[in-house]
């Protein structure tokens, strides 16, 4: 197969809000919020780690190993893209949350402003 359709056939790893949360109250995963940093400012996930998705390949040596990463971004678009790029660089587990940081705070749940 063509290495450039590899990300076409490949779905990315994903959870909605809910297996996040788990997930958080387990301590079993790290949040990676790949949004700009005004999108950051306006609220993000308690604990987050932040780094926009443009400067993730500069950073990655800032990235701890010892769990696997929830990316999250406002909808889920960025966040698929930078969990791709994780799992391409060793990152196992690394997931995507679906519907972002839109469907946290949607769904009541805290965000740190």
């Amino acid at each position: 197969m063509f290495s450039f359709l590899k990300r076409f056939t490949t779905a990315t790893p994903s959870i909605d809000v809910v297996e996040l949360d788990a997930l958080l109250q387990q301590n079993a995963v790290r949040i990676l919020d790949v949004r700009e940093d005004h999108e950051f400012r306006r609220g993000h996930l308690p604990g987050a780690v932040h780094i926009p998705v443009r400067r993730l390949p500069d950073r990655m040596g800032k990235l701890k190993r010892d769990k696997p990463y929830a990316v999250i971004c406002e909808t889920g678009s960025r966040s698929s893209h930078a969990t791709n790029y994780l799992l391409s660089q060793g990152f196992e587990g690394a997931v995507s949350v679906r519907g972002g940081t839109s469907a946290w705070t949607r769904s009541g749940r805290a965000v740190v402003r």
